[in-house]
């Protein structure tokens, strides 16, 4: 058994197996989820798990060197654009509209679900190297 870390088998092994520069999209529970992209259902119940604790919990173990919000998060949500910015200190931010926002999503290795109902809770990790 596994001591410490991610104990999702598939959010484990995902995260495992991204070469630098693969997507994966962590989303609340609305976002729509394009045909054909892996779907990582965390959501429990409303709220269960949050955004920023699966934001939180990704980014022990995933190297990120960008991201991409839309920018309706910034204005709709500004509170969350800053937890969110914060958390991801260091990395490039990209930011474009929400219809941008889910064409990218179509190129994702994964979408991750949460229970998270505010609007805009959605962020694309853009995968980076620990060398």
């Amino acid at each position: 058994m596994k001591k410490i870390g991610i104990i999702n088998s598939e959010l484990s092994r995902l995260i495992s197996e991204l070469g630098h520069t693969d997507t994966i999209v962590i989303s609340d529970s609305g976002l729509p989820i394009p045909p054909g992209v892996k779907r990582i259902d965390l959501a429990l119940k409303r709220g269960v798990p949050g955004y920023l604790e699966t934001l939180e919990t990704i980014l022990e173990e995933m190297q990120v060197e960008r991201y991409t919000v839309a920018d309706e998060m910034k204005k709709v949500n500004p509170e969350l654009f800053e937890l969110s910015k914060q958390m991801l200190d260091g990395a490039e931010a990209d930011i474009v509209n929400h219809e941008q926002f889910k064409a990218l999503t179509r190129q994702a290795k994964a979408v991750i679900r949460t229970g998270e109902c505010s609007p805009y809770a959605n962020v694309i990790l853009h995968a980076g190297v620990t060398f």
